[in-house]
């Protein structure tokens, strides 16, 4: 019934939110070595960029809009991938928004845990859905990677409740993912991505970026999720922190080691670990939260 990936060449790769940050660098990882990728993303006018710009680099890439909050709408990325290609093997569930709120928990509106909720989770849950039967019914290898954050998989940042909550879902999700293959008889990988690099700082991966949500998630105040970004950069180097920022290119490379290493914990080595401990020695001892609230 499958196992996990043990070589790139030719082989086939999805990337949802594929067109920009950490997916725009596995995407250009992927065809470095020798992959065929089908990049997904909602803004169809930076797919249409992206998928132009890597089109000169060489390699095999198409471009599908792709919304994942709609499970037909992963459905028809599969089909296209199906259709373009042949097959699948590395299903990269990557997508993501800033969907932020304001106020405490107590005060968010529904809507901001509802947006957040439906790309970050269900943008999952629709990727595991549409492509892990496909998966399993060809028999050949395969690995999904599944996109976390230190921020919600071991160490939730009191003041991001909503992007936190979902994070630490795709943790779960993704171990129990793991563990169904292994009733069934599959070896197909699973991976949770913490995304980092060998240069401890900031993503700029772009999600912070504000952008209108659908209608059907709006609020009565809308979100600046790039000025509260912003704003916290300042009061960083305000403090004395200077902010530096890791490059992508090293993400990418923490995938591909993930991928042929058949890694479950796909995190640069001796990134996090005390954030880990941390949270260990807080639940062993019972006691209250010690990790980062802000």
């Amino acid at each position: 019934m499958g196992g996990f990936v043990k070589h790139l060449q030719n082989r086939v790769a999805v990337v949802t939110g594929g067109a920009g940050g950490i997916g725009r660098a596995m995407v250009e990882r992927f065809l470095d070595e020798g992959m065929k990728v089908v990049v997904a993303d909602i803004d169809e006018n930076l797919l249409t960029s992206a998928v132009d710009e890597l089109t000169t680099r060489g390699g095999e890439v198409i471009g599908v809009p792709t919304d994942v909050s709609r499970l037909e709408s992963v459905e028809n990325l599969r089909d296209r991938t199906l259709e373009s290609f042949g097959g699948v093997h590395v299903v990269c569930n990557n997508a993501g928004v800033a969907s932020g709120a304001y106020g405490r928990i107590w005060e968010h509106e529904v809507n901001d845990w509802r947006f957040a909720f439906s790309v970050h989770v269900y943008g999952v849950i629709n990727g595991i859905k549409a492509f892990v039967p496909t998966l399993l019914e060809r028999g050949d290898e395969g690995h999904v990677v599944n996109t976390s954050s230190h921020n919600g998989g071991f160490a939730p940042i009191a003041s991001s409740a909503t992007y936190a909550t979902c994070k630490s879902a795709v943790v779960t999700i993704s171990e129990c993912l793991w563990g169904q293959l292994r009733e069934v008889g599959s070896d197909i990988g699973v991976s949770v991505l913490f995304p980092s690099g060998k240069t401890k700082g900031l993503l700029d991966t772009g999600i912070w970026k504000t952008r209108e949500r659908p209608a059907e998630y709006a609020t009565d105040k809308p979100v600046d999720t790039e000025s509260k970004m912003q704003d916290w950069i300042k009061s960083m180097e305000a403090a004395g922190t200077p902010v530096t920022f890791t490059p992508l290119t090293e993400v990418a490379d923490t995938v591909i080691d993930g991928l042929l290493n058949d890694r479950f914990w796909m995190v640069e080595e001796g990134r996090f670990e005390d954030m880990v401990r941390m949270r260990a020695d807080v639940m062993l001892n019972r006691a209250a939260p010690s990790y980062p609230r802000s």
